[in-house]
């Protein structure tokens, strides 16, 4: 049965899986073990499972009333499942229920599959990050959306 839930400590070691397969800069075990254990107050993260084998994560930051997303991933083997639209829509609640009144994130502009996602749920471009990915130099698309 698939299942969202907080992300624990325990977790990293499959996140960072999920991470190094999806990312061309993944982030490091000290960096989601900050997120994660408590050191950063803002930070909130979720992952998707089956049967205890985490294949997605979805982490947010809480900055008073406005959310942002840090990052979302599902592994590859599990892409075109609708378990990103499961899991991101499980963040957006969540982030609604923590009193957020916006929500933002960026995205790479060649990116037209998570954008279509994102749309879905009202998020529309606010702006372009010139140079955003340090792998390429990719833009960033920055998208946002009203909550309340």
């Amino acid at each position: 049965m698939i299942q969202v839930r907080k992300m624990q400590v325990d977790d990293i070691e499959q996140v960072l899986q999920v991470e190094q397969a999806t990312f061309a800069v993944p982030w490091t075990r000290e960096t989601f073990s900050n997120e994660v254990n408590g050191e950063n107050p803002y930070a909130h993260y979720l992952v998707i499972e089956e049967d205890d084998e985490i294949f997605g994560y979805c982490g947010l930051w809480l900055i008073i009333d406005e959310a942002h997303v840090t990052n979302i991933a599902i592994h590859p083997d599990y892409r075109g499942r609708k378990y990103g639209e499961q899991l991101f829509r499980q963040s957006f609640e969540q982030a609604i229920e923590m009193g957020a009144i916006q929500l933002s994130l960026e995205v790479r502009v060649s990116n037209t599959a998570a954008q279509y996602l994102y749309r879905k749920f009202g998020l529309v471009p606010g702006g372009i990050r010139k140079n955003y990915y340090s792998d390429n130099g990719e833009d960033a698309l920055v998208m946002w959306v009203g909550l309340k």
